[in-house]
């Protein structure tokens, strides 16, 4: 009998991706959102309506008969468009009122974290567990709140801590970058050979079902990465590849490239790309699951699809 498995943010982008890929593994698969008709998925899943995470929510409906949870549900990363107690209250104390609800009903919780609640946008050296967490911003430290009240409620969890995902439909800053390589200009990143880890989608996807699968992985908080990181020369490249572009980039002097972004409001955006952010996914690996997917053929892969190539 096939195991039932809720998954809350069935609609967006890492959800649209996960239900079936969990309904065509064997899950029974009931998949909640805040507006159940924007949930793409086979016949037999069981679409229902989501609590608003910014009030006090009942679970129990959705609890009722389901062996697993996926909470996928949130605020995403959008640096000043929102108050603090909003990411509070939805990626927090929603979390934490879900866990409490779910406590003794269900075999596992899987939150869908972030590496955000681990470490800013840069970092010296390979990231990994056993680093001390020190989130920057308000959405970190709400993801790592969240972490810790899932911890603290007493139900059987893991938590995954994805770096940057990305596939087709994505948005923020890899669809940013993936908007300036469609551009036929030559590019100033030529000398931009930092290293920085992303998540291919399926590696994701692959990542929570085996920790659906693993009693060994409960109780315990992973970094989720592809296997080795890609320079942003690496990336862009990779996307012209994927749109059938030669790769046309420069080397400038990297503050000449900062100025520029600076002077066209992107200094931000320069400050995402130019450090180095390696996470070293070996502790969940360790367990048997292993990214399929390589950063660059996942990027070219995804550049193809997305211009329908």
């Amino acid at each position: 009998m096939s195991q039932r498995v809720l998954i809350t943010g069935a609609s967006g982008f890492i959800g649209k991706a996960l239900v079936p890929a969990l309904a065509q593994a064997g899950f029974t698969v009931r998949a909640a959102a805040r507006d159940p008709s924007g949930i793409i998925a086979p016949g037999t899943v069981e679409r229902v309506a989501m609590p608003d995470l910014g009030e006090t929510a009942d679970w129990a409906p959705l609890l009722e008969g389901v062996e697993h949870v996926v909470h996928l549900a949130g605020i995403a990363h959008a640096p000043g468009t929102l108050p603090d107690d909003v990411y509070t209250r939805v990626n927090a104390e929603a979390v934490g009122a879900l866990a409490e609800q779910a406590k003794g009903k269900v075999a596992r919780l899987v939150l869908m974290s972030s590496v955000r609640a681990q470490v800013g946008l840069s970092a010296d050296a390979p990231i990994t567990e056993a680093d001390t967490p020190a989130p920057t911003d308000t959405y970190g430290q709400t993801k790592l709140r969240a972490e810790q009240l899932l911890a603290d409620s007493g139900v059987a969890y893991t938590v995954l801590r994805p770096a940057v995902v990305y596939g087709k439909g994505v948005k923020g800053n890899i669809a940013a970058l993936a908007a300036v390589a469609k551009t036929p200009m030559p590019l100033p990143f030529g000398g931009l050979d930092n290293a920085r880890s992303l998540l291919a989608q399926e590696n994701l996807i692959s990542a929570v079902a085996h920790v659906l699968k693993t009693p060994a992985t409960e109780g315990e908080t992973y970094l989720v990465a592809d296997a080795a990181p890609i320079s942003v020369a690496d990336l862009v490249s990779a996307m012209r590849e994927g749109l059938g572009k030669p790769p046309h980039l420069v080397k400038m002097p990297l503050g000449a490239v900062k100025r520029m972004m600076k002077s066209f409001g992107r200094e931000a955006d320069w400050e995402r790309v130019s450090g180095h952010f390696a996470i070293n996914p070996a502790k969940l690996m360790a367990t048997g699951w292993q990214p399929e997917i390589e950063t660059r053929a996942g990027i070219i892969s995804m550049m193809r699809a997305e211009s329908g190539a």
